[in-house]
């Protein structure tokens, strides 16, 4: 995908997403990730494929319903229905802060430039830019804004408690 970021680089995604076995079929190799909904119904057929495996959660879902199977996944997939959504800002910080999850959480949907930098703090390292961003563009994003004052993922003490 040419509008891939991880870990504040240019990236391919070899992620596929999959949305369900019907009666009689294999599972999928590679790796791929699956909405919440197959996730609760097939998760132990799920689990005993060989590849990488991540949870994709509608910004209504609450992050605390996977948080004992976050060890298993790779990746958990964060949708932003439209920009002044922010209900996957507060998934991120979940999944980061309360719940320790070291995998990649990508945000899907309506990201735009501006929100990266903001992202990122939150926890989420990967990035599915809408079509009309450009991904080597976007990098710049990140280094917009040298001095946070608030903690949080990336920092955890506000500037006033940080080493001078």
């Amino acid at each position: 995908m040419d509008n891939y970021i991880k870990d504040r680089k240019v990236d391919s995604n070899e992620w596929m997403p999959f949305t369900g076995l019907e009666d009689g079929d294999s599972l999928p190799t590679g790796d791929i990730y699956v909405p919440l909904e197959e996730w609760l119904n097939a998760r132990e057929t799920l689990l005993t494929r060989n590849g990488r495996l991540g949870v994709a959660l509608r910004n209504t879902d609450d992050p605390a319903i996977i948080k004992d199977d976050l060890e298993r996944l790779d990746l958990v997939v964060l949708e932003f229905p439209k920009m002044a959504d922010g209900r996957a800002f507060t998934q991120a910080r979940l999944l980061r802060e309360r719940y320790g999850f070291k995998g990649e959480i990508r945000a899907t949907g309506d990201v735009l430039y501006d929100q990266l930098f903001y992202m990122q703090r939150c926890g989420m390292n990967g990035f599915e830019l809408r079509d009309d961003q450009n991904a080597s563009n976007s990098l710049k994003a990140f280094d917009e804004m040298t001095v946070t004052y608030q903690p949080a993922s990336d920092e955890e003490l506000p500037l006033w408690r940080r080493n001078k």
